[in-house]
């Protein structure tokens, strides 16, 4: 294996380790407000929001960051500050100090998927940046999908300490895989000063309008997607769930977006074609608001397929437009994840207020949050109609 490959192995493998330990903690994070500090939907609403607001200003000057100071190291710091928060998790007993520990690791997360997604296309010939981001893609979506089921029984069979140590052990394993990594690229950076090929692939006509279309799709599909992690705990009531069974019924879309990406990885008929967007766009309202408000559980399940397929086709448009044939990867992967830290933010605010003015309703914020993706239809189309 040359040095390139192993590279590349590295980089998949901390990226799935990534996923993994930080998709546990930010799912079942509500769990432990819910369970431990009764937070209800409205509350946990508000800090998703919270967090949201935190990864999107933190994402849009973590790509910055990564692009001055280099990528590797910007990683590093990430995990650092990460297993740090994480390991002073268990030690605060207050809601307040959790929430701290959750803004912080929000916040350093970004420190590091930017940067990955730049480091997986870094010295890769234009024509093989589309199979680069295709397995980052599938790699971080198998063990996103993965923590998802399995993070519910982890919690109930090990306790909610196990919320922040098992993360923690995941950041020094990649930390040193980290320390690795730097020692083999460093040689392989002396290429990266040659001249890049005259023969790549250039994108088509309208590429820049199909950027900002995915670009303003995307956080709407974070805009539903942050808000169903934090009302999990109340759907999980609602159906009468244990965290380990609303794991299991709850993870279905996760399996479905990971099942996306490896379509759309490998075939390419998706690529700048509108009616894709759009129809994916049109599928998310309409699953998410059946996710929410139906009371049951085999329609909730049904919605899932639906919901992940199109939420994998309008997170890998924003991903790929965003990386395609672009020279500052990292600081184009630092916008991509702001955009999904703008959904992250809204939705739940939206879906927040709705339920404090309209108390009487338990089904508000989902309404709520449903009205403000159709706002988002009519600016995709807009926005489409209005290309140069």
């Amino acid at each position: 294996m040359n040095r390139h490959h192993q590279k590349q192995f590295l980089c998949y493998t901390i990226i799935g380790l990534n996923s993994f330990a930080t998709t546990i903690y930010f799912t079942y994070v509500y769990f432990l407000l819910h369970d431990k500090f009764g937070f209800r939907d409205k509350a946990n609403l508000a800090v998703a929001a919270l967090l949201g607001l935190v990864y999107a200003f933190s994402a849009w000057q973590g790509g910055k960051f990564g692009q001055r100071y280099g990528n590797i190291f910007s990683v590093k710091l990430g995990f650092t500050l990460m297993g740090t928060a994480f390991a002073l998790g268990p030690l605060l007993g207050t809601a307040a100090g959790q929430i701290v520990v959750a803004m912080v690791v929000s916040a350093s997360v970004c420190l590091t998927w930017p940067m990955l997604e730049a480091l997986v296309t870094e010295g890769e010939a234009p024509a093989q940046v589309p199979q680069a981001v295709g397995l980052y893609n599938v790699t971080w979506a198998a063990t996103n999908a993965l923590a998802l089921f399995v993070g519910g029984a982890l919690i109930e069979k090990l306790g909610y300490a196990s919320l922040f140590w098992l993360p923690l052990g995941f950041m020094v394993v990649q930390l040193a895989l980290m320390f690795y990594l730097q020692k083999i690229h460093r040689p392989a950076a002396q290429t990266d000063s040659t001249p890049a090929p005259e023969w790549h692939r250039a994108p088509p006509a309208g590429a820049k309008n199909f950027q900002q279309l995915a670009w303003l799709a995307n956080p709407f599909a974070y805009i539903a997607i942050n808000t169903l992690v934090a009302v999990l705990p109340g759907l999980a009531t609602k159906f009468h769930l244990t965290p380990m069974f609303a794991g299991f019924a709850c993870s279905l879309w996760g399996f479905m977006r990971l099942a996306a990406f490896v379509l759309f990885w490998r075939w390419d008929g998706w690529h700048y074609r509108f009616r894709w967007l759009l129809s994916a766009y049109v599928l998310i309202i309409g699953s998410f608001a059946v996710i929410l408000i139906t009371p049951n559980l085999a329609a909730v399940l049904l919605a899932q397929l639906f919901f992940g397929t199109a939420i994998g086709l309008i997170y890998y448009s924003s991903l790929f437009y965003a990386m395609d044939a672009s020279e500052a990867k990292s600081e184009h992967g630092g916008i991509h994840e702001a955009t999904v830290g703008i959904g992250n933010c809204i939705g739940p605010a939206v879906g927040t207020a709705a339920l404090r003015f309209a108390a009487e309703s338990p089904n508000a914020g989902a309404w709520a949050v449903s009205g403000l993706l159709l706002v988002g239809l009519g600016a995709l189309v807009w926005l489409r109609k209005a290309r140069d």
